[in-house]
């Protein structure tokens, strides 16, 4: 349910985009945020930091593009949102307290050689998601672009959170803990 919830501003902007335009697509965005983060709250009694930090820079990049008619706010938004992840990251294994860690920690247990070379495989890949995002946002046409942000982010995300979780599989520890079969 959770995972529909994530994606359902995504879907509905991409439909209303393919009814009528880039602006109508944008407004939707926002309100369809906004009711994302009531309902989760609803459901779930807790709001996620990132779905926060997600919300306030569809509706500071979103009202933008909406009060100046350019698309190229809302284009900028996700460069900006994947650069802030990727320093998200980058501050939190400086600080000693990997964040992806912290999230998947107390589920799969590896070392911490891994959790940090998963952070900066996770770094490298907003970092270049980014680079991408501005080369299609601002090279190509804008429906190239809605298409690739859609489809084309959200399956490479797909893709690495796969390839990730299959690593940190591969690398977990054994539970050394055996089961007490004298009783």
């Amino acid at each position: 349910m959770k995972q529909l919830l994530d994606f359902l501003p995504l879907v509905i902007f991409f439909a209303v985009y393919k009814l009528y335009d880039i602006y109508a697509a944008t407004a939707v965005l926002i309100a369809a945020s906004a009711i994302q983060l009531v309902i989760t709250y609803l459901l779930y009694k807790h709001i996620e930091k990132m779905l926060l930090a997600t919300f306030a820079m569809i509706t500071v990049f979103g009202s933008l593009t909406l009060f100046f008619h350019d698309d190229a706010f809302i284009k900028w938004k996700v460069t900006i949102v994947y650069a802030l992840f990727a320093i998200g990251l980058i501050a939190s294994q400086m600080m000693g307290k990997p964040a992806l860690k912290s999230m998947l920690g107390k589920e799969m247990k590896v070392d911490d050689k891994i959790w940090t070379q998963i952070t900066w495989y996770w770094v490298s890949f907003f970092v270049v998601c980014g680079i991408a995002n501005i080369y299609v946002a601002f090279s190509l046409p804008l429906e190239m672009w809605v298409n690739f942000k859609v489809f084309g982010l959200t399956a490479l995300t797909l893709i690495n959170t796969v390839v990730t979780v299959l690593y940190l599989y591969k690398h977990m520890q054994e539970d050394t803990t055996q089961p007490n079969d004298d009783q």
